[in-house]
């Protein structure tokens, strides 16, 4: 665990978390932000600064997971696409540095693509839907 890395403090419990996935070396949760609905983040257990400190065996495991996750969102939110994006350190956009994918379900919405954070989100998520859908998407991973 790294001192004030938000995602650690995630994994230990410390801040809540509507959680989609969970093993031994990663969990996945909704974005608190939800750019688009259904945004998802997947995170390594242990905190890795960027994917240039990634071990090979979590990055293994987490890029295992991805497929059964966008496709459990899929399943949730029939998005028309989605977008996976990871950032690797600040002159790239990295702002979290605890290494992160963003699973970006896409409804047909523009403005997304150059400016990611700064043009579109969906507003404060009903954590309570969030909830429901996490309880529908971990019965489809």
């Amino acid at each position: 665990m790294s001192g004030n890395c938000v995602f650690c403090k995630i994994v230990q419990g410390e801040i809540p978390a509507v959680k989609l996935y969970e093993d031994d070396e990663i969990v996945a949760f909704f974005d608190i932000s939800q750019v688009t609905k259904g945004h998802a983040l997947v995170i390594p257990k242990a905190h890795h600064a960027d994917i240039f400190s990634l071990p090979e065996k979590t990055a293994a495991t987490l890029f295992a997971a991805v497929p059964k996750l966008a496709s459990a969102l899929k399943a949730e939110f029939a998005p028309a696409g989605m977008n996976i994006l990871n950032n690797n350190g600040e002159a790239a956009g990295q702002t979290v540095f605890h290494y992160h994918l963003h699973l970006l379900p896409r409804y047909g919405e523009t403005g997304l693509y150059g400016s990611l954070w700064k043009e579109a989100t969906v507003g404060t998520p009903d954590m309570e839907s969030l909830q429901a859908s996490a309880e529908k998407i971990k019965m489809n991973f």
